[in-house]
């Protein structure tokens, strides 16, 4: 389809440098053999009709070309700001950029649509796509982890705002991996404090992994951290009752034989104190 020449008068910038090229110099010019050789008009967009660029946009999404389409949703949004198919537009946009691997981009996209029109059919989508862009950019646990938590808020808005929507499930899995890449962090951090036997320090990450993410797979191993940091410090009582919730929840666990011969090592076996915090976390843990 021939697109149409705007016949607008000339933007700013236009006018600008038709000032700019009377002011020149012949030294400036001397490669022009004539006013001809500067066409002015090559610096106006051409403006086509709003419905024509976003089935060519559309088109260019099916056929893989993303960075054609994303230039086309982009014309929209310059060319027909206030239509409908602006609004339309902005969601493949952001779309566009998230098969792209433009994440940034379709984080913020994402984030205006939801912002200019959190009540369209398409507001749960835009904000699924911010939640997917984020998600697409955790690192493994020995990076920092902003963006899992990036990733837990953005879905938490699915899965609240939107409850009957069809990316709640999707969503609620996302946010599960996000948390226990969170939950895998503190592992990792009190592992080190562990092999350095600062055991209050070990205990504290731990502890929140078990009060905090006790719905991951790492409570298991927290736990049977828990036994070995307790015992190390002489604590028996907390150190058996970690083994005993252990073994409450888990009783195959191999942790929780480790734990439990660990504990037989100093004479002790596994009983449960319940006015201990561990007792009260272990009503939450999933295992049980």
């Amino acid at each position: 389809m021939h697109s149409v020449r705007s016949t607008r008068p000339r933007s700013g910038l236009a006018n600008a440098l038709i000032v700019l090229a009377a002011a020149m110099t012949p030294l400036s010019v001397a490669g022009c053999s004539s006013d001809r050789d500067l066409d002015l008009t090559a610096y106006v967009e051409e403006i086509e009709p709003a419905d024509v660029l976003y089935n060519q946009g559309l088109a260019n999404l099916e056929a893989g070309r993303m960075s054609e389409a994303i230039a086309k949703f982009e014309a929209i949004d310059r060319q027909h700001p206030y239509s409908e198919f602006a609004r339309r537009s902005m969601v493949m946009h952001a779309f566009a950029n998230y098969r792209q691997g433009n994440y940034v981009d379709a984080i913020n996209t994402g984030k205006r649509y939801v912002s200019l029109y959190p009540y369209s059919d398409d507001a749960a989508y835009a904000q699924y796509i911010v939640g997917l862009s984020y998600f697409r950019q955790i690192p493994d646990v020995t990076q920092d982890q902003k963006d899992s938590r990036n990733t837990i808020e953005a879905m938490d808005e699915v899965i609240t705002r939107w409850p009957e929507s069809e990316y709640v499930e999707d969503a609620k899995a996302k946010k599960r991996f996000a948390r226990d890449q969170l939950a895998g962090k503190e592992m990792q951090i009190g592992r080190y404090y562990l092999e350095r036997r600062e055991y209050i320090a070990a205990i504290k990450r731990f502890r929140l992994v078990v009060e905090a993410y006790s719905d991951t797979r790492h409570v298991e191993e927290a736990l049977a951290r828990l036994t070995e940091s307790y015992l190390a410090m002489g604590l028996a009582s907390e150190a058996q009752t970690a083994a005993a919730v252990l073994g409450h929840n888990y009783p195959d666990s191999q942790w929780y034989r480790d734990s439990y011969a660990l504990l037989q090592s100093g004479g002790l076996e596994p009983r449960e104190n319940t006015g201990s915090w561990l007792s009260k976390a272990g009503a939450a843990i999933l295992g049980g």
